[in-house]
This record gives C-alpha cells, structure tokens and sequence, in this order.
C-alpha cells in the first residue's frame, strides 16, 4: 500500500508541473488575439518554460541521487509556485518569458527525481505499470489545462492561467513533503568502489536519443492542435479544448498500456519501436487530413495526440534500469533533457515550417522523425527489465 501512496504523490506532483510547462499552449489563441504575436512568437513564449527545466534537469537529478527525492521534489515545487505567482503580477512578455524560464528551472525538480521516486518503490515485474501510471502525469496536466486554461484565459487572460498553475503546485508541494517517503537504498560498504560509468555504452545514448526524436510529433500535435483546430476546421478554442480532453485521456491510457505491456514481454525497447511504426503513421494520415479536411481530420488529430504520448514510461523505465540506482537520478536528468530540449524546439521550428508550408508539411516532417527513431532503438542486448 504504501508504494502504490508514493505512486500517487509522484504522478500528483508530475500532473501539476505539466499543467504548467504544457498548459500554456491552450492560451495561444489569447496571446495572438490580446498581445498580436504571430504563431512564430507565441511558440517562442510556450517554450520559455522548457528552456528552464531542461537547464536544470541534470542538476536536479544529481540532487535527488544525493539527497532523496522528497527533499528535491517538495522544494521545486515550493519555488514554481512562487515563481508563478510573481509571474502573474508583471507587465509585459519579457518579464514574463524570464519568469517562466525560472519556473520551469524550478519544475524541473520534479520531473528529475518524482521518476526515481516510483523507480525505486517498485520490481522490475511491475514497475513498466507503475512507470507508465506515472508517465500518464503529462496527458493528465495537459488534459486539465485543456479543461480549463481556455476559458480561465478568455476570462482572466494569461495572468489568470499562471496564477492557478501556482496555487496547484503550493498545494501539492505541501502534500508531497507531508506523506512522501524515499524509497530504501542499499548501503554501500566501506572502500567499495563508485558504480561503473553506464554512459561508457551507448545503450543509454540511443534511448535519449530516440526518445528525443519522438518528443517532436507529441510536442508537434500538442503545441500546435488547437490552432489547427481553430484554423483548418473552424472549431471555437473553447470546444477545441474540450476536444483535446479525449486525447490526452486516450495519451494517458497509451502510456499505462505501453508500459503493462513491456512487463510482460520484458523488454521496453520492443514495445517503443513498435509504437514509433504506429506514429509514424498516425503522423501521415493527420498530414493527409491538413490537406484535405474532413471530420476524419479531427479523428486523426485526437488520436495523434494520443498515440504519441505512449512511448515516453517505456524510455523513463529503460533509463532507469540501464542506469541502475545509483545514476539513475543523473541519468533520468539527461533523458529529461533531451526530451525537453526537442519540446522546446519543436514549437517555434515548426512553427516557422507551419507558417510557411503549411500544416500537413510540418506533421509529415514529425511522421519521419518517428519512422528515423525505429532505427535508433536500442532494441538488442540492453531493452531487458532489470530487477
């Protein structure tokens, strides 16, 4: 019982970041209507979050190796929530952006140690479940700001959307660091020596790496659906969000299947590529849709969101497990990095492609980097779960 608590502290404290850092597209429609930005300068604004968090991943994990994971996850979410609420209270993109920046810096606590946290409470026999469980953090947080950022933004602009992302996170950092405790570690003896360097194999480079590749078409459909909604099928932002709900319920069951699935094979390389394929294809068919809408375009667009969600538990687990306990925070912090550093690209990069080819050119491009990432899988000698 008491594992299954610390699951659901971890996925609550992940859920509430990623309210945040992925909340904030479900406001570009309010940024380019109060603010005229183009699509351009709004994706760069979306990312600022990104851009602190995958600054200080490695850090953060580095502490969590340390000191415990709920020393490091109770303070970062402490300081976003006071970060957000000095955001809110500025005037001016600038400050804001800078404001972001750090509290994304700050989040990035979480997504570094709430990982090793579930890792660690758990066998290798459940632990793609519960890493999947926790991984359905990110389509939570992103189905709950499609819930509510568009109508909190209409209402009460951006200023409103950041002040209700702080109050999440002071509320969930007091629980987390009321009930949390650290999974037990092994002592190590006197004189023993430092465990091996896991990066001296490329295994755990080719998981960060394919993962990467795979962040774009998530971060290319969740940045950029509800414009595309709004823009090709003349959908309101209200019931485009509403839309959106379905998709990322439909991303966080991918992600608890994705990841029972690779228990019982045992391996999460297998599964990834698998799903890569399916990606791929989705990603296709939501280009075909840009180019000749229909209502199946809004089918497709749901289930890519979705879809593209479910591979992200299967590398978080790989990494953990190749890296083994003792860099495993570290190693959870370069995972984070990559992804996040290719979710904070995709948004302006494609943004530019969008705005100059289209959108079916920019989900097509997404669709190739998912077939390149089949290649990239380290699916022989290193995707086994490890007890």
């Amino acid at each position: 019982m008491r594992r299954w608590m610390m699951l659901a502290l971890g996925t609550a404290a992940q859920t509430v970041a990623c309210t945040f850092l992925y909340g904030l597209p479900y406001t570009s429609e309010t940024l380019r209507r109060d603010n005229g930005l183009t699509l351009s300068q709004v994706g760069l604004l979306i990312a600022c979050p990104t851009v602190g968090l995958m600054l200080t991943l490695i850090a953060w994990g580095a502490l969590a190796d340390r000191f415990g994971e709920r020393v490091v996850i109770t303070s970062g979410l402490a300081m976003t929530a006071v970060l957000l609420s000095l955001g809110a209270t500025v005037n001016g993109l600038v400050p804001l952006g800078v404001l972001l920046a750090l509290a994304g810096a700050a989040s990035a606590s979480v997504s570094a140690a709430s990982g090793r946290l579930v890792v660690g409470w758990f066998s290798a026999r459940e632990r793609g479940l519960a890493m999947g469980i926790r991984q359905t953090s990110t389509p939570l947080g992103m189905g709950i700001a499609a819930l509510v950022v568009p109508t909190l933004a209409a209402r009460s602009g951006v200023a409103g959307t950041v002040l209700f992302c702080a109050v999440l996170c002071g509320v969930v950092a007091v629980f987390v660091g009321s009930l949390t405790s650290d999974p037990p570690r092994t002592a190590r003896s006197v004189g023993q020596e430092p465990a091996p360097n896991p990066y001296r194999h490329s295994g755990l480079w080719r998981v960060h790496a394919s993962s990467a590749l795979l962040c774009v078409p998530q971060f290319a459909t969740n940045a950029f659906a509800m414009v595309f909604l709004i823009d090709v099928r003349g959908w309101s932002a209200v019931h485009a969000g509403q839309l959106l709900v379905v998709s990322q319920v439909l991303g966080a069951a991918s992600r608890v299947v994705a990841g029972r699935w690779s228990d019982r094979v045992g391996s999460r390389m297998r599964p990834m590529r698998q799903l890569s394929v399916c990606i791929a294809v989705v990603m296709g068919a939501t280009a075909l849709g840009a180019l000749w809408p229909s209502p199946l375009t809004d089918l497709a667009m749901v289930v890519a969101c979705g879809i593209t969600a479910s591979t992200n538990g299967l590398a978080f687990t790989a990494t953990a497990e190749l890296a083994g306990s003792a860099w495993s925070g570290r190693a959870m912090g370069v995972q984070n990095t990559g992804q996040n550093l290719a979710a904070s690209l995709t948004p302006p990069l494609l943004g530019g492609l969008i705005a100059s080819a289209g959108y079916a050119r920019g989900f097509l491009l997404a669709g190739v980097l998912a077939a390149a990432a089949c290649f990239v899988i380290p699916v022989r000698g290193s995707s086994k779960a490890h007890s």
